[in-house]
């Protein structure tokens, strides 16, 4: 047992950064995605009817192996994430109990591949076991924490089961001195077709979130977006009214780049930044999401939260280090354009401007790639 009702034992596990790896028992968006798989006679492949479900699309990505390893990170299982796009995710290894609860998330989308409607009534058998006020402690590496899996959309939150949104908001408010975040896209709006046309709402969550946590609590934050053929013209707008936030405000530092890879002009997705993580001076939230409304409300998505529990030895280095670091490498990168000093007499941002002019001119991709 990895818990007890009176004096727990933290359960021993060790984490990495890692990118990719293979499973057996597959679930598809698309059943055009994996003809080869299919075919392997040691393996299964169901296919989740997204469109009927939830209009949205399975932006799951995780593996469990032998129920005692997991793996939850922005990396797909295909050849972009494994050649040319930069990817994060972190590795548990020999923890049971926490693979046991992602395994429960992985049997409600197995029972939902011969379905185009969402039973209100599930099984005991994808009940959640860990979650944001009941997470799972142990001892990871040589530190000790506390784990739960998170998922979205709500209503792919079977019981006790952590939403994502709900997640994001304790690491963001657990936060004490920073917040760093890196996503493939920021746009805290949500659109959806309707009798021929599109409804954009205001979607606040985050952005509310974000915004507390630097103009109430003075927690310093960085927000580090992928600058690609996909950015939507309107994230300028919005990051640029965060950081405007802090405008002749002493205690309160909201700091946004843009990641843009552009040595490879005739690939747009080479050196992409697909990373979906958010690191804190106590904690990680590793997720599958772009932090994009529509993505949270219909889309299905993963997200792991580690939490440390105490104050951290001197010299010990914790999950919480190694993706603060890669974070600072990316932040650091030649690579990572400021909003600093760029606007023109027009109030425009010029290099990127220009940045994204010359992307539309480049060649036609895959718009499936994503």
């Amino acid at each position: 047992m990895c818990r007890t009702t009176s004096a727990p034992q933290p359960f021993n596990c060790q984490a990495a950064l890692c990118c990719q790896a293979a499973p057996q028992n597959v679930l598809q968006f698309s059943p055009s995605d994996s003809p080869l798989l299919r075919r392997h006679p040691d393996a299964e492949v169901h296919f989740i009817n997204m469109t009927a479900l939830t209009r949205g699309g399975l932006h799951s990505s995780f593996w469990i192996v032998d129920r005692k390893h997991i793996y939850i990170g922005s990396a797909g299982m295909d050849w972009r994430s494994l050649f040319k796009r930069k990817e994060l995710g972190v590795m548990v290894f020999n923890c049971s109990c926490l693979a046991l609860d992602l395994h429960r998330v992985f049997l409600f989308y197995w029972q939902l591949h011969d379905k185009d409607y969402i039973p209100s009534i599930w099984s005991k058998r994808v009940t959640a076991l860990y979650g944001r006020h009941d997470g799972l402690e142990m001892q990871l590496n040589s530190s000790q924490a506390v784990a739960y899996v998170s998922t979205s959309p709500e209503r792919f939150c079977p019981k006790y089961r952590t939403k994502d949104l709900d997640a994001i908001h304790q690491v963001i408010q657990s936060a004490k001195t920073f917040i760093f975040i890196s996503v493939t896209d920021y746009l805290p709006l949500l659109s959806w077709p309707y009798r021929g046309t599109t409804v954009t709402r205001y979607w606040s969550p985050i952005d509310e979130m974000i915004r507390e946590a630097a103009v109430l609590r003075g927690v310093r934050v960085r927000l580090l977006i992928s600058f690609w053929r996909r950015t939507h013209p309107l994230t300028f707008n919005f990051v640029t009214s965060l950081r405007s936030l802090c405008t002749q405000l002493i205690n309160c530092s909201i700091e946004v780049k843009f990641f843009g890879h552009k040595e490879h002009s005739d690939d747009l997705q080479h050196g992409l930044n697909h990373n979906k993580y958010m690191v804190t001076d106590n904690a990680v939230y590793i997720g599958n999401h772009n932090w994009v409304g529509i993505d949270f409300a219909l889309s299905a998505g993963v997200g792991l939260v580690v939490k440390m529990k105490n104050s951290v030895a001197e010299g010990e280095v914790t999950i919480v280090e190694h993706v603060r670091a890669a974070f600072e490498r990316d932040w650091r990168s030649p690579y990572s354009k400021s909003l600093h000093g760029n606007r023109d007499g027009h109030g425009k941002f010029r290099n990127l401007n220009q940045m994204y002019t010359e992307i539309h001119e480049e060649n036609e991709w895959n718009h499936n790639s994503y």
